[in-house]
């Protein structure tokens, strides 16, 4: 499996906007993404959040901490419209977490986005982080995952969501797709929900089967695919 698709379209690259609001090293990501064929802008300003072809919310460090650090870069409005328009997002790790209802991280409850049910809780296992590759279970049809269906991915959290329950029918909509792994009880490892992305594991630090996903979510970007 290559890790690298050469664009041999002549098509201008898709734009994308990794969202710098204080979220660690996001140095990888935004070179994951250029090699996945994007032109990449590292930026919290709303033109270049709102207008790229496609965002990226990265998240490292605690539930709380990242929500409170999105806010102050007025980013979950941002988010929101874009969501709302139809225009691609990718959340990564925390950035995952914050797109449920709310986590109990540490005991204390904070409200996320609330653009999926859910909260997110510790992982029942022995040993906390799950740090570490691992498989996961992809539906059928996926967008993100095609070719590395079978593939292990890194990931790096204690906490995650471990039940899904979406009741949302729109009849123009296709339902949400889930992936799931498993540390201690099965939890959502991504969510595909048309314009809406996110993976609970670093695709920028999963070889070349991260390589692979970031580039179909990149040329998913230039097809017009949502």
């Amino acid at each position: 499996m290559s890790a690298e698709s050469p664009d041999t379209t002549g098509s201008p690259k898709p734009t994308v906007t990794v969202l710098d609001y204080g979220s660690g090293n996001v140095r990888s990501a935004v070179r994951a993404l250029e090699r996945a064929g994007a032109q990449v802008t590292l930026s919290a300003k709303p033109d270049d959040v709102l207008n790229a072809d496609g965002l990226v919310v990265p998240g490292v460090g605690a539930f709380c901490s990242v929500m409170a650090e999105l806010k102050g870069v007025d980013a979950l409005r941002m988010i929101g419209r874009r969501v709302a328009g139809g225009r691609p997002v990718l959340g990564i790790c925390v950035g995952l977490q914050v797109l449920f209802d709310a986590s109990v991280e540490h005991g204390v409850r904070e409200n996320g986005m609330g653009e999926w049910p859910g909260t997110v809780e510790l992982l029942p296992a022995t040993v906390v982080p799950h740090m570490g590759w691992n498989t996961v279970t992809v539906p059928e049809g996926s967008m993100l995952f095609e070719g590395v269906e079978a593939e292990r991915f890194y990931f790096v959290h204690s906490y995650g969501v471990q039940k899904w329950d979406f009741d949302v029918a729109q009849p123009k909509m296709k339902p949400p797709m889930v992936t799931w792994s498993e540390h201690g009880a099965p939890f959502i490892a991504a969510v595909e929900n048309g314009p809406l992305c996110a993976t609970q594991f670093h695709p920028e630090k999963s070889g070349d089967a991260g390589a692979r996903l970031l580039r179909n979510w990149v040329q998913s970007l230039r097809k017009g695919a949502r």
